[in-house]
């Protein structure tokens, strides 16, 4: 009966062997399937650099470097309601004809046509801030007198009399842009007439005594037009009424003025050869909103009172020679928006109060000598429009607080707080790889599903060939039992 039973025992064996082995083949991995939460997330970015002045978010007269002075605008003041001017663009202008309207004085409408002015329609019937010529009238009668005028992109032709100057003498507003004509002496009457007088790229030449006439003035602005005059209180001196100033890019010399009318707003010395030291008086400004005075020659150190300077919201000191540390008193000004110190020679360190400003958006502190660690973390940095600390080789930041991806352009702080030498250039694109590297923290889940997916096969593979192995021993051990027993 053995012999029978041995085949019969054998082929059930094979029969179940081959069956399991199919079974393990077939069935899929027992792996769980990922969930929507745990499939890769897209890089996260890294945090925005600061980009910059000047720029800045933060407007500002033009200047080769940043500079927080905003734009002062040129639209003239409104005079008095009695002899308030038609408002521009106006849905409903005064026709000559109205009886309420009266047409421009004869003498005043001659003198805009000396200056290539168009007068085929009155000037005064819709003034327009878009044209290249502007005027803004009164309503007297029987007739109307210009207030304010605005000549842009002068022609060769034009040139100033003294007799066209003396017929506009009711002019409040004075502006010129791009009118590279001979400038003339004023009449007086002119003089005493105009609070406002804007010269931008035009005149050719003027002096300090030239403007100096100009005493009834509240607004000043001569940019790039050379001014020859020994320093600019000669220019300012007996301007009492002035709240606004601005004299950039002109060439002027001299020094920064230690008298100042006290209700100055703007004051915009910009690109010029200013020397010497910045005054302490100008601290007594406290209605002072913006200062300007980078790309001079000035030296020594912030006055150390500047927090006096309690309505101040735009200071740019930069490219010049200032030495020392950042006065602590500037804490005291609550509204600072724009602070540019960059190129200078700046020392001590970074203080902390700076971060406490709430108002701040744009800060450069670059290419001066400041030292020990920077002493802002990732909030403060995010918040603003523009952050600069580059170019300070003893500067350094605290890597446990702030991150490489920031590209402050400085070296991270060892154990002791000071910058750690910077990596070799192989050394930066790995360090490049591995900040790379940082980003992919979900796609490390979905290399392990792809390996996981790879040594799936592999498993059933190995499962078939244990299987076939344990198949091929048994039928030796059956055939090597099968004739034992026989």
């Amino acid at each position: 009966m053995e012999p029978p039973l041995l085949p019969t025992l054998l082929l059930l064996l094979l029969l179940l062997l081959l069956s399991t082995t199919t079974f393990s083949a077939s069935a899929p991995p027992l792996r769980p399937t990922p969930s929507p939460a745990s499939s890769p997330t897209p890089p996260k970015s890294t945090t925005p650099k600061a980009p910059s002045p000047t720029s800045s978010p933060t407007p500002k007269t033009p200047s080769p470097t940043s500079s927080p002075t905003p734009p002062k605008s040129t639209t003239p003041k409104t005079p008095s309601p009695i002899s308030s001017p038609t408002p521009p663009n106006s849905s409903t202008p005064k026709t000559p004809s109205s009886p309420s309207s009266s047409s421009l004085d004869p003498k005043q409408l001659r003198a805009l046509q000396s200056l290539n002015i168009p007068t085929s329609k009155d000037p005064c019937t819709q003034p327009s801030l878009l044209l290249p010529n502007t005027t803004l009238c009164d309503s007297s009668k029987p007739f109307r007198h210009i207030l304010s005028l605005r000549l842009a992109n002068c022609s060769d032709d034009v040139a100033l009399s003294f007799t066209a100057l003396k017929s506009l003498s009711t002019l409040q507003s004075l502006q010129f842009f791009n009118c590279p004509i001979a400038p003339i002496r004023f009449p007086a009457d002119l003089v005493a007439s105009l609070h406002s007088f804007t010269c931008i790229n035009s005149l050719r030449r003027l002096t300090g005594v030239w403007l100096a006439r100009l005493q009834n003035l509240t607004d000043l602005t001569v940019s790039n037009v050379e001014v020859n005059a020994s320093g600019p209180f000669v220019i300012l001196g007996n301007m009492k009424k002035l709240r606004s100033v601005t004299i950039s890019h002109a060439n002027l010399t001299g020094s920064v003025p230690r008298h100042w009318n006290l209700n100055l707003t703007h004051i915009d010395f910009s690109g010029n050869k200013l020397q010497g030291k910045i005054p302490s008086s100008i601290t007594l400004l406290e209605n002072l909103e913006s200062l300007n005075l980078s790309s001079n020659s000035l030296n020594g150190e912030i006055p150390t009172s500047f927090g006096d300077l309690i309505s101040l919201k735009n200071v740019s000191l930069a490219s010049n020679s200032l030495s020392g540390a950042i006065p602590e008193s500037m804490s005291a000004i609550p509204g600072l928006v724009h602070v540019d110190l960059s190129s200078n020679q700046l020392n001590g360190t970074i203080p902390n109060f700076l971060s406490d400003m709430k108002s701040l958006k744009h800060l450069n502190l670059a290419n001066n000598d400041f030292h020990g660690v920077v002493p802002f973390n990732v909030s403060f940095i995010n918040k603003l429009a523009v952050f600069k600390i580059s170019r300070n080789s003893n500067l350094c930041y605290n890597h446990s607080v702030l991150s490489s991806k920031l590209k402050l352009g400085i070296s991270p702080c060892d154990k002791h707080g000071l910058p750690m030498s910077p990596p070799p250039a192989k050394g930066d694109s790995s360090a490049e790889d591995s900040s790379d590297s940082d980003y992919d923290d979900s796609d490390g889940d979905d290399s392990d599903q792809k390996k996981d997916r790879h040594h799936g096969p592999s498993k059933v593979v190995l499962g078939v060939a244990i299987g076939l192995s344990s198949i091929v021993f048994l039928i030796i051990f059956l055939v090597l039992l099968s004739k034992w027993c026989g």
